[in-house]
């Protein structure tokens, strides 16, 4: 375990220097006050390409010979290491060849395209994209960059973690986001260098936890399945070349779920006005589980290349889920006035209607009732409740049902 050493971090710094913005920590005063941490935010998502990944993919490439260049370059990714190699090289002036799943965001395809890439679409995962990506490597004569398994990769991955110690030494928690390994194992490996009481802990969707089994296992683990909107980080099987590293630096997994992810994108969004990919948001949601108080926690937004539609979708479930939209269910009288007394009530409440659905046909004595269903804006859970609670004191009998927008 000699490949990683302080100069080979030194010098990849002074060398991913060239082409990276600086991303300066950014002290979050809304999540140190619901953690009771010092947290700060590692903006990567700001980064040229949208993500860390350039830092990993321009060192790999300067460390290559130019006959290795000049043969031209592959990678497979499903999106951000696209475009960290896509940039490098053209930055050096080579070929690169990108094959990406075919369900990887359109931002991140277009992207790597208007990078100068020629992209390929294959698989429906990374595992399949990465062994169509060997094979054509091989057939073709080309140089494959590997997002993650790879020594000079994860030692260029890891030059943030001096950019976190010199700008915060007294840092005490670094939070780093988790799919196949790589920025984890070089931001661990370099952090206990440059201070052994760093606490560094990778995060995993709860979905795609390759890390944490093979941890587990005490050796490198395929999962049968992954399943998570954090696609970013959707890998089966961590890198076995780095491994060792991370079993030997890294000091803990938290795993989150999901619909976590999504209320730290509304947080993000709300509080901090970034847009930060699923992938990106695991060391923010991670925060919560972090069974630690008044420490000094660095969280790393790994990317922020989101598309617009995923992006529409992620606010609307989670406007849901923080009760800031509901629909409720009402039996009335079908007859002049009880729509008006409805709706009154709901203004009186300060509640905002967003969509009506009126339905004479619930009941056969249309009379007896026809049903309401109301979905409408509420500022949380004590406001939807006021609102619950007013509609039956004016005699209805509110049921909550699925919102669906």
């Amino acid at each position: 375990m000699s490949e990683m050493t302080l100069d080979r971090f030194e010098e990849a710094a002074d060398v991913v220097m060239r082409v990276t913005r600086k991303t300066k920590l950014i002290e979050s005063e809304y999540f140190s006050e619901q953690t009771g941490n010092k947290v700060y935010l590692k903006p990567e998502n700001m980064q040229v390409t949208g993500a860390y990944k350039v830092r990993g993919a321009y060192y790999k490439i300067s460390t290559m010979s130019k006959e290795e260049r000049a043969k031209g370059l592959i990678a497979s990714s499903s999106g951000n290491h696209a475009l960290g190699v896509a940039y490098a090289a053209r930055q050096y002036g080579v070929k690169a060849t990108v094959m990406m799943p075919a369900t990887t965001p359109l931002i991140k395809v277009n992207s790597t395209k208007d990078l100068g890439a020629e992209v390929v679409l294959f698989g429906n995962d990374y595992d399949e994209t990465s062994a169509e990506a060997l094979r054509v490597a091989e057939e073709k004569g080309l140089t494959f960059v590997h997002p993650f398994d790879d020594i000079d990769v994860a030692i260029g991955q890891g030059t943030m973690a001096m950019e976190i110690v010199k700008e915060l030494p007294t840092v005490e928690y670094i939070l780093v986001p988790v799919g196949g390994g790589g920025l984890v194992c070089g931001v661990a490996t370099l952090a206990k260098m440059l201070n052994p009481n760093i606490k560094v802990i990778g995060v995993e969707s709860a979905g795609a936890n390759c890390l944490e089994v093979s941890l587990k296992h005490n050796e490198v683990t395929t999962l049968p399945e992954v399943n998570t909107i954090a696609d970013g980080t959707a890998m089966k099987t961590p890198g076995k070349t780095i491994f060792p590293y991370i079993k030997e630096n890294l000091d803990g997994i938290i795993t989150v779920e999901d619909s976590e992810l999504i209320v730290a994108f509304l947080d993000m969004v709300e509080n901090h006005k970034m847009i930060v990919e699923n992938s990106g948001l695991l060391s923010v949601a991670a925060l919560k589980h972090l069974d630690v108080q008044d420490k000094k926690v660095v969280s790393i937004l790994t990317g922020g290349n989101m598309d617009v539609i995923t992006m529409s979708s992620i606010v609307s479930h989670g406007l849901i889920q923080r009760d800031r939209i509901f629909t409720v269910s009402v039996l009335l009288p079908d007859k002049p006035g009880e729509l008006t007394n409805v709706s009154g009530i709901i203004a009186e409440e300060k509640g905002n209607v967003i969509k009506l659905e009126h339905n004479q046909f619930v009941s056969t004595n249309r009379n007896a009732a026809v049903e309401l269903k109301i979905t409408m804006e509420a500022f949380g859970t004590e406001h939807k409740e006021q609102i619950i609670h007013a509609l039956r004191k004016g005699g209805y009998r509110p049921k909550i049902v699925m919102t669906m927008l």
